[in-house]
């Protein structure tokens, strides 16, 4: 993020915008709208100043501004179509310390207009920086269509009651999961579909209702954040993630996801690597035990699928015994993501009709026990999650139970991530491939004649866009239409 978005409170205060065209016309408006006193410096105003000019807090100027016309501004907007005049208005509002705008010129400004979606008191800003106005606008333009007008007057309501609330509820956490409930159930129903007399009564029925101890239970919401790309995400994984109040993670999960999670959030690290943990697993469910005691609503966030290999089971054994609510929402697995990103299907009717995932890390003191008569059958896929680390030796103990040595073998590292590498080779070269290339993981290990399928799925260098997983039509063969 390279700017800050911050909503500035301009009531009462003074604002100056040098030009008379529309660009200048907009800024003025937006800015009496937010409640200031504006001075427009223009020898003439165009036809798009009409709707303001008789405004109170209106003051049109024939001149150019001056350094004393800076004196106690708020804020400068520079928007005359003449790049001398805007630097110039620039120049004297740096010089008296004033934040400035300058339209259409990016270099020269100090913030940036977003582009508005208004339901006030709800204000929604979209920006790209002054990379992409139009993209803002098109953005703009679909939530436009998809958040009611009646939002602004729902919001307006809530405010109303805060106080009270505030005055009922003595927790903030308490208040805000009170509104939670509100805002996703009956109340917001009522309110939307227009019965606003039935949703106030609602809500005072709420209100009435509300106790600190009712609402001081916590839970603990385990969810997979798949494999690596935040799209991949569940809606439901997203709504939960915005309601935590804590959230443990581990190494896996790439800062775009962990950003998704509520602002405000409390981050505790429990990263685990192969051999070397960071928190034993134990300490990690005993710490969801305790914070959801304490009342906390507790996001474990893990990589995948928690069910997948991600220990999801142990934890939610530790909470079912205690007693603690629990909410799992599934994620899009490593095997699924990684391999579909990498062009590397996992079932096919000419090779493959079965797919075994097995865990190439056992428990922390125990030995490793595959069954190896079951994994090395013919017709079959096999992907092995966090192998990288004794790679050599499975591959080894592969062919030592009669699996193939030139069994087409790949690996997946940082699977359907921006930095996604696969390396492919055979069972017997595999490993050795690995090693020169340099491949440290996170990593997933697919053994099957499915990756040959790979070098007609994918172009000889990889996918034709930048995005894992996004192949050129033309590399696939017209057997395989895409979908």
């Amino acid at each position: 993020m390279e700017q800050l978005p911050i909503f500035f409170q301009l009531k009462g205060k003074t604002v100056a915008v040098a030009g008379g065209g529309a660009p200048a016309a907009r800024r003025a408006e937006l800015a009496l709208r937010a409640g200031a006193r504006v001075s427009v410096f223009a020898t003439h105003l165009g036809d798009d100043f009409r709707a303001i000019v008789d405004d109170p807090h209106f003051v049109h100027e024939t001149r150019a501004p001056s350094a004393a016309d800076m004196a106690g501004l708020a804020l400068a907007f520079a928007a005359t179509g003449d790049r001398a005049s805007d630097e110039a208005m620039a120049a004297l509002a740096r010089e008296a310390r004033v934040p400035i705008n300058v339209a259409d010129t990016p270099e020269l400004c100090d913030f940036i207009m977003p582009a508005i979606v208004d339901r006030d008191p709800l204000v929604i800003a979209i920006s790209t920086g002054g990379a992409s106005p139009i993209f803002a606008r098109m953005i703009r333009a679909r939530l436009e269509s998809t958040i009611p007008t009646a939002y602004g007057r729902l919001v307006a309501l809530v405010g109303s009651y805060r106080e009270r609330l505030g005055q009922r509820l003595s927790d903030l956490s308490q208040r805000r999961r009170f509104w939670e409930r509100a805002l996703e159930g009956r109340v917001a129903d009522r309110f939307l579909a227009g019965r606003e007399d039935e949703a106030r009564a609602e809500l005072e029925r709420a209100l009435d209702a509300a106790d600190d101890t009712e609402l001081a239970q916590g839970e603990v919401y385990l969810v997979g954040a798949g494999p690596g790309d935040p799209d991949l995400l569940t809606f439901r994984a997203l709504r939960l993630m915005q309601r935590a109040d804590v959230v443990l993670y581990d190494r896996l999960l790439p800062p775009g996801i962990l950003n998704l999670v509520r602002r405000e959030a409390e981050h505790i690290y429990v990263g685990k690597e192969p051999d070397r943990h960071a928190v034993p697993q134990e300490e990690i469910s005993a710490k969801l035990v305790r914070l959801a005691k304490e009342g906390k609503r507790v996001l474990r966030l893990k990589g995948g699928d928690p069910f997948m290999f991600g220990r999801g089971g142990e934890e939610i054994e530790a909470l079912a015994a205690a007693g603690i609510s629990v909410q799992v929402v599934p994620g899009v697995t490593s095997a699924a993501g990684c391999s579909a990103y990498a062009g590397i299907p996992l079932t096919h009717r000419d090779h493959a009709q079965a797919c075994v995932f097995v865990t190439g890390h056992a428990r922390s003191g125990g030995g490793l026990s595959l069954g190896w008569e079951a994994l090395v059958q013919p017709h079959q896929t096999v992907v092995i999650f966090m192998g990288l680390g004794q790679l050599e030796s499975l591959m080894h103990q592969f062919v030592a139970h009669g699996g193939n040595p030139a069994l087409p073998a790949a690996i997946v590292e940082n699977g359907t991530r921006p930095n996604q590498r696969v390396v492919t080779g055979t069972v017997e070269t595999i490993a050795g491939a690995a090693a020169s290339e340099g491949i440290v993981g996170p990593a997933l290990v697919i053994l099957g004649t499915v990756v040959a399928l790979r070098e007609r799925l994918v172009p000889r260098g990889g996918p034709v866009s930048d995005e894992p997983g996004i192949f050129s039509n033309a590399h696939i063969p017209a057997t395989m239409t895409p979908v």
